[in-house]
C-alpha cells in the first residue's frame, strides 16, 4: 500500500534531496543526498562501546543510537548547508538487522516524513551495500556480478538493473567478514576481529599454513567458511608460541582464493563484463587486490565503492531511496521492520 505522497509529488523528480538514517545494527548513520550526488555522510560507531562486551549487545546498542541520532542527523544537515523542510523524501534501513536498532532509525524517519508530508522509502540494508559500488558511475547500476562480502552476508547476485536481481549463491553457514572476527577471537586480538587479522596479515606469510578452500570445486556459487574457522581452531594448540601473523595471513588466502575464484567463474558462466564488489570485508587490502589482478586479467570491469562507504553509512540507503524515488516508487508510511529479512525474500 501506498500513502497520499508519492515520487511524483516531489519538487524535482529527478534530483529529490533525500534524508536516509541507517540503524541496522551498530552504527548510527544519517546522509543527504540530491539525486545520486552525495551531499553528506555521518556515521558514529559504536565499537568502542561493544569492544568491552567482545560483541554487538542489542540494549547496548539502541541506548547508543537513542543518543547519537539527532547530533548525526543534526550534523549532515550543518554540513549541506540545509533544514530538514528542505527535504523531498526520508529513507531509512526496514531490515535485516537488530529488531530494536531497526526501530529506532526507522521511527525516526517515518516521524520526520509525516511532520514534512513527504514520502517516506524503507529500503533493504543487503540492496544498499549491493548497489553502494554503483553510487560513482554516473549512469547508475547496470547489468553486473555483485558480490556482497560483509560481517553477516556472502552474496553473490545477478544484477540486471535496480531492483531487478538474481541470487546465484550465498554462504551456507558462516559470512566471511563472520569467520574473520571469530578467527580474530580465537587469535586474542582486539574487537572486532577482522580488521585486525587484516592488518596482521600483512606482516604475514600466506603460505605458511595449508588451510581448506571449502566448497572451492562444488561446481556451484555457494560458501562455506565454518569448516575454516574450525581448522584455524585446531591449529593454534599445535604452536607455543602462535604464529599470529602466519596464521592470519594463512586464513586470509584461504578465504580470498574462495571468493575470487567463485565470483570470476560466475562471471564468466554469466558473461557479465561488470563485477560490484561490497560489504565491509571488501575493505580487505588482500581480496581488493587479487580481484584488480583478477579482473584485469579476464577483461573485467571492476568497480569497488570508497572504503568508507563499505561498512554500514547511510548513503548506500539514501542512493537506493533516489533510485526509487526516480523510478516512481511510492511513499510505504505502513512499512515496518524486517529484522530477519531472508536472502530469499528479495531475490530471486
Amino acid at each position: 500500500m501506498s500513502d497520499d505522497s508519492s515520487a511524483s509529488s516531489l519538487q524535482n523528480p529527478a534530483q529529490p534531496l533525500v534524508l536516509a538514517l541507517e540503524t541496522s545494527c551498530d552504527e548510527s548513520a544519517a546522509a543527504l543526498m540530491r539525486g545520486t550526488n552525495l551531499l553528506a555522510a555521518e556515521v558514529f560507531s559504536q565499537v568502542a562501546v561493544h569492544g568491552e562486551y567482545g560483541g554487538v549487545v542489542p540494549e547496548v546498542a539502541s541506548r547508543s543510537h537513542l543518543r547519537a541520532l539527532r547530533p548525526v542527523l543534526d550534523s549532515v544537515l550543518s554540513i549541506a548547508g540545509l533544514q530538514l523542510r528542505d527535504l523531498d523524501a526520508v529513507a531509512a534501513t526496514s531490515g535485516p538487522g537488530l529488531a530494536t536498532s531497526l526501530m529506532l532509525g526507522l521511527s525516526l524517519a517515518k516521524g520526520i516524513a509525516v511532520a514534512l508530508g513527504k514520502p517516506f522509502i524503507p529500503v533493504n540494508h543487503i540492496e544498499g551495500h549491493l548497489l553502494s559500488p554503483f553510487l560513482s558511475e554516473p549512469e547508475g547500476p547496470r547489468a553486473a556480478i555483485g558480490l556482497v562480502v560483509s560481517g553477516g552476508h556472502t552474496l553473490l547476485v545477478r544484477i540486471r538493473s535496480t531492483g531487478d536481481y538474481q541470487l546465484l549463491g550465498k554462504t551456507l553457514d558462516d559470512a566471511a567478514g563472520e569467520a574473520f572476527d571469530k578467527v580474530g577471537k580465537l587469535l586474542g586480538l582486539p574487537y572486532p576481529g577482522g580488521p585486525h587479522v587484516s592488518q596482521t596479515a600483512e606482516q604475514g606469510s600466506g603460505t605458511r599454513f595449508e588451510l581448506p578452500r571449502s566448497m572451492l570445486h562444488s561446481g556451484d556459487f555457494d560458501f562455506s567458511f565454518s569448516g575454516l574457522k574450525t581448522a584455524v581452531r585446531y591449529l593454534l594448540p599445535k604452536h607455543n608460541p602462535v604464529p599470529v601473523a602466519d596464521v592470519c595471513a594463512s586464513f586470509q588466502e584461504a578465504v580470498v582464493d574462495v571468493l575470487v575464484a567463485k565470483t570470476m567463474r560466475a562471471l564468466e558462466v554469466e558473461r557479465v563484463d561488470t563485477l560490484a564488489v561490497s560489504g565491509g570485508v571488501s575493505c580487505n587490502l588482500r581480496l581488493r587486490e587479487r580481484f584488480q589482478t583478477a579482473c584485469k586479467s579476464a577483461g573485467v570491469r571492476l568497480l569497488l565503492a570508497p572504503k568508507d562507504l563499505c561498512t554500514d553509512n547511510a548513503a548506500m540507503i539514501a542512493y537506493v531511496a533516489a533510485l526509487k524515488l526516480c523510478a516512481g516508487f511510492d511513499s510505504q508510511l505502513n512499512a515496518e521492520i524486517e529484522p530477519n529479512l531472508r536472502t530469499a525474500d528479495w531475490l530471486r
